[in-house]
């Protein structure tokens, strides 16, 4: 999966540098910018992020798409209506709708950090991620 990535990466958009993008809040939630590209009316991101143990990305949800894979450690993904909707280990992919429609929260609830790689598709100038409150979970 990191090859093909990789690959995708090069070879539709290019190999370039960036400036940082703005983080998703949260708590212990630390990202860095790794690639960003407009082509047309769509801008492509990479960034890698590391969740500290015990540490979320906060409520939020995407403008577009978004793609990611864990690199080390464990995601603990929740939905609006506090269910867990997958648990993801090392190695593994995750896709997560976009809109309003799809509030959602990721946990970091091990011991180790949690790194994630992640591929943001969205519309030309949209936020990578829109803040959204506590849906009612005991959690944040």
């Amino acid at each position: 999966m990191r090859t093909l990535v990789g690959i995708c990466l090069a070879v539709v958009l290019g190999i370039g540098s960036a400036p940082a993008a703005s983080a998703t809040p949260g708590t212990g939630v630390s990202g860095v910018t790794l690639f960003q590209r407009v082509v047309g009316d769509t801008e492509y991101v990479v960034r890698e992020v590391t969740i500290a143990p015990g540490g979320a990305t906060g409520w939020h949800y995407h403008p577009g798409s978004v793609f990611g894979l864990v690199k080390a450690g464990t995601l603990t993904h929740y939905r609006a209506d506090c269910s867990v909707d997958g648990v993801y280990r090392g190695g593994e992919a995750i896709a997560e709708e976009s809109g309003p429609g799809y509030v959602h929260i990721g946990r970091n609830l091990e011991s180790e950090p949690l790194v994630l790689e992640v591929l943001y598709v969205n519309p030309a100038g949209s936020p990578l991620a829109v803040d959204a409150p506590n849906p009612g979970c005991p959690f944040e």
